[in-house]
């Protein structure tokens, strides 16, 4: 399933590398940590990481001299929402859909989280028009348009602000297992923690005084931290999606042989990936299904991806109803016009599973299957059929 090797234009390319906004104290914590192993065949990548490091570290110290105060007094007013579901499950749709509601709340952006030290201070166009270069214009593994200004995931600050993410294992995946920690964050020291939850605090501190609007939050990590995001916003609202597991797996696996190649300054170990794939869901969803009855009434809303395509308006008309959230007619026109843009958009088709990954995927991820009520594809080569999901 997984190429022996990156096709080259990817081994070489520079853009798509979520480090290049990390700051330059940072980039050689994370670089000690890994006791400064980078593969040859990614020197390029981490000597460009140096040079923008340099830059980054500089304009910080002159955001923080010039708003760090005034971070520090901002009050998170509003409790965030948090959009969970596994990686691959749709959840970027979800976000790029219900952030068209930009009378209800604000979301952090690609610049926003490839510069969680600057982009209070960088306001001028000409600085973001120097970042375009370095944000593909489409997702390498699925084709879906992506700018400065999209609605993006919040651990890439994280793991730029902390080194306390598994998104440090996509650059530097031998330390995998260590990065996986910071998955569920239940493994941590005190200390550790409280680091998280101090680093965490000041990035949507930050969002909240950019925006000042309530935060929508999407980040297939916090599908494993309900616990912990409710205990800081205990009125946050959960809104989760999921997909047919042979979907996800195909799809990861997939992204692995796409995006996977332009993040990395270490070699991926393809005789392992499988494996990692599998591992990962299940931490994800042992935590999640462990921790999902803590959420209030009210503030929890579940949905398919296969629900999703089939009728986008109807599934977001049912979410804002069950969240109490009042649906206005520009949010709806805003959706109808984007999902027009979209309708020659097609999903990406995928090889056969092999025997015994399809096995192993119906044995380690049988919870996800009975709970949604999805049925296996029933041979190995078919494509799964995910509006079987109930």
């Amino acid at each position: 399933m997984f190429e022996t090797q990156p096709p080259l234009p990817h081994r070489w390319r520079l853009d798509g590398n979520y480090l290049m906004g990390i700051t330059s104290d940072r980039w050689w914590s994370l670089l000690r940590q890994n006791q400064f192993h980078v593969a040859p065949a990614y020197w390029h990548r981490a000597i460009m990481i140096s040079l923008t490091s340099a830059l980054s570290s500089a304009l910080s110290a002159l955001e923080s001299w010039r708003y760090g105060s005034a971070v520090k007094a901002t009050e998170i007013e509003t409790d965030p929402t948090f959009i969970l579901g596994h990686w691959r499950s749709g959840t970027t749709l979800l976000h790029e859909l219900l952030a068209l509601d930009t009378e209800r709340w604000a979301c952090p952006t690609t610049f926003d989280v490839m510069s969680p030290q600057t982009f209070l201070l960088i306001t001028s166009p000409l600085f973001r028009a120097g970042m375009r270069p370095l944000v593909p214009r489409r997702r390498p593994m699925d084709n879906m348009q992506l700018g400065v200004g999209s609605p993006q995931e919040d651990e890439f600050a994280i793991a730029l602000l902390s080194q306390q993410s598994y998104y440090c294992a996509l650059a530097f995946p031998e330390a995998e297992q260590h990065y996986e920690r910071y998955l569920t964050l239940q493994d941590l020291t005190p200390a550790e923690l409280n680091r998280w939850r101090t680093t965490f605090i000041y990035f949507l501190k930050k969002l909240t005084l950019k925006y000042g609007r309530p935060l929508l939050l999407k980040s297939p990590t916090h599908t494993a931290r309900i616990k912990l995001l409710l205990q800081l916003f205990p009125n946050a609202k959960f809104i989760h999606i999921h997909r047919h597991p042979e979907a996800v797996f195909q799809s990861m696996a997939h992204y692995f042989n796409t995006a996977g190649w332009l993040t990395c300054v270490q070699k991926q170990n393809l005789d392992t990936l499988t494996e990692s794939i599998l591992r990962r869901y299940t931490m994800l969803y042992d935590a999640y299904f462990e921790q999902r009855s803590l959420i209030p009434p009210g503030q929890f809303y579940e949905l398919s991806f296969s629900a999703l395509q089939e009728d986008a308006i109807a599934q977001i008309q049912s979410i804002y109803q069950a969240l109490n959230w009042p649906y206005s007619p520009a949010f709806d026109a805003k959706m109808r016009q984007y999902l027009q843009a979209r309708d020659g958009y097609r999903k990406n088709t995928f090889s056969a599973l092999d025997p015994t990954t399809h096995e192993q995927i119906q044995q380690r991820w049988q919870r996800a299957f009975k709970t949604w009520g999805y049925k296996p594809s029933g041979q190995c080569g078919s494509q799964p059929a995910e509006a079987q999901s109930r």
